[in-house]
């Protein structure tokens, strides 16, 4: 017993002195006390079963799975949009080889946005499809008509001859904020209703990927996984609403990588609404020929602002033109939207219609002012031009008379009549240079000379001559 108790005493005194020592090396210690006199330690504390504060996506999958739809095309030749962009694109390289279901057959998605069966799919899904099956989730199967296609904006609508059926309704895509979470919803490799998280990684994104003359290009990308079979497919909110159509990827191998990009809604309703009212798209036009403005361009001009674009011309007897939008002013928001870029005004415009009152905010001389519009069609616009000048990076240029065709012996050409700074002043051109010809291409109208120097990108190689009969070219980047 005696034994027992002096152990014990010993183990006490033990730990005893143990104590004071950690104590004692405690206060030394140069981590002792470290916190800053003022800022309050919180306890954490954590209970078995508690429920945190975590995006439920559950509600939004069951909403979403039974409104998106299988979709399967047939062609009769292999389809060159098909072959080119179905799905994804290749991030900068050439697209992947693809293998095709006898006769020749494409997987997508699409998504039901009436319960009268109107679908919303890519116009890449069933562009030159001569048969298209839609399989919803419960298996039904319908062959679907082709309601109209887009391919400014890579949507298209199709409809099943069916009523009563499950469909997303939309949400507002200007209200989606970068790091809100996201679901996409879709039937990659041909695997029906797969739903997959991520969140908005970034808005009005331009990747070059449409190519038309006057595509829309503004998408939203995202970290939610999608792989071919996506296209066309939902992606949704937390509350199950559709914010956009997944679209394409960015991938060296045809497989996700991180980077996909939806159409945004707002763009998608816009869409749907010309074609169930009218069959055909009725686009509106503002009217102006721009350029971004970077730092560079922004010391050559004395701004003291990035943002906005910059007008270099006007198009006579556009929608700009009537409400009095003039060379050289900033344009840094269309009716409250910010437009920093090509994408943000692409994606502004592109849910206007013919006749929409927009209000336009502009920089002119160091003042911002505002300036009412009424837009106007591409059908009001060609109306209403009255002359072939064209200002571009600041460049005039005007189309050559008969006269000094004859004496230069050309059919065609564009005199810069005025340089001011820019890059053709830049690239060493002179005032009086007439251009023949961009990318080896002759140039025979205004509107041709437009298009090739404000929608190209990198560089263009131009030819041309003075009017002392001297050919040169000039290598100009964009």
């Amino acid at each position: 017993m005696k034994r027992t108790v002096g152990i014990f005493l010993i183990a006490m005194l033990g730990g005893a002195v143990s104590l004071g020592l950690y104590k004692t090396f405690e206060k030394r210690s140069p981590f002792y006390n470290s916190r800053p006199e003022g800022i309050p330690v919180q306890a954490v504390s954590y209970t078995p079963g508690a429920a945190f504060d975590l995006p439920d996506f559950e509600a939004a999958a069951a909403n979403s799975v039974h409104a998106v739809v299988h979709i399967k095309s047939e062609f009769q030749k292999k389809s060159m949009v098909y072959d080119d962009f179905f799905e994804f694109f290749n991030y900068g390289g050439r697209p992947q080889p693809r293998e095709y279901i006898s006769p020749y057959s494409a997987m997508g998605s699409g998504v039901i946005v009436s319960p009268d069966g109107y679908i919303v799919t890519n116009n890449h899904v069933v562009q030159e499809a001569n048969e298209i099956s839609v399989t919803l989730n419960d298996k039904r199967s319908y062959k679907a008509t082709v309601i109209g296609t887009d391919p400014s904006t890579d949507l298209a609508l199709i409809k099943v001859d069916e009523s009563g059926l499950p469909f997303l309704s939309y949400a507002n895509s200007d209200e989606v904020k970068i790091g809100e979470w996201v679901l996409a919803v879709g039937n990659p490799f041909n695997l029906t209703s797969t739903v997959t998280a991520g969140i908005v990684s970034a808005k009005a994104r331009n990747i070059n990927i449409l190519g038309s003359k006057g595509a829309i290009e503004s998408f939203i990308q995202t970290d939610a996984a999608i792989n071919p079979g996506n296209s066309g497919g939902a992606l949704v909110n937390t509350r199950g609403q559709l914010i956009g159509i997944n679209a394409a990827i960015a991938s060296g191998t045809g497989y996700y990588t991180g980077y996909s990009f939806a159409i945004p809604v707002n763009i998608v309703k816009k869409v749907v609404d010309d074609f169930m009212k009218f069959g055909k798209i009725k686009r509106a036009y503002l009217g102006v020929y721009y350029r971004e403005i970077d730092d560079q361009f922004a010391r050559e001009k004395g701004f003291s602002d990035l943002r906005g674009i910059y007008v270099e011309d006007v198009v006579p007897g556009s929608s700009a033109d009537k409400a009095g939008v003039k060379n050289g002013d900033v344009i840094v928001k269309i009716d409250n939207h910010p437009i920093n870029g090509k994408a943000e005004l692409m994606e502004v415009i592109g849910q206007k219609s013919p006749g929409d009152h927009v209000i336009v905010l502009a920089n002119r001389d160091n003042k911002e002012i505002e300036i009412p519009m009424t837009m106007q069609s591409e059908d009001e616009q060609a109306t209403n031009i009255k002359t072939d000048k064209v200002m571009v990076h600041g460049a005039t240029f005007e189309p050559l008379s008969e006269n000094e065709k004859a004496r230069l012996n050309i059919e065609n050409g564009f005199k810069i009549t005025r340089l001011e700074n820019g890059k053709f002043r830049n690239s060493g051109i002179k005032e009086g240079f007439i251009v023949l010809g961009i990318d080896r291409q002759p140039v025979t109208s205004a509107a041709e000379l437009r298009e090739a120097l404000t929608t190209r990108n990198g560089g263009i190689l131009i030819e041309g001559v003075y009017p002392n009969g001297l050919r040169a070219y000039y290598g100009i980047g964009l």
